[in-house]
């Protein structure tokens, strides 16, 4: 990745634009069509990076355990 000029702030809410394939989409949308009510796409791809993070975040937490710091 090349480093950009500008400003690597984040606000509280901020927007990406984000390349999936029309393949992605239509398992994002079948996925979607299989939960009761109506999901966006925004919010079904807002929950899939959650459950990633949530599960990164869990494997880096147990890869950490029995660690002895040296000392």
């Amino acid at each position: 990745m090349t480093t950009s000029s500008k400003p690597a702030t984040v606000r509280d809410l901020d927007r990406i634009n984000l390349r999936l394939s029309a393949e992605t989409f239509a398992l994002i949308d079948a996925a979607r069509a299989d939960r009761l009510g109506n999901v966006s796409r925004n919010t079904w791809i807002t929950e899939a990076v959650a459950e990633k993070l949530a599960r990164e975040t869990s494997a880096n937490d147990r890869h950490g355990e029995g660690r002895v710091a040296n000392g």
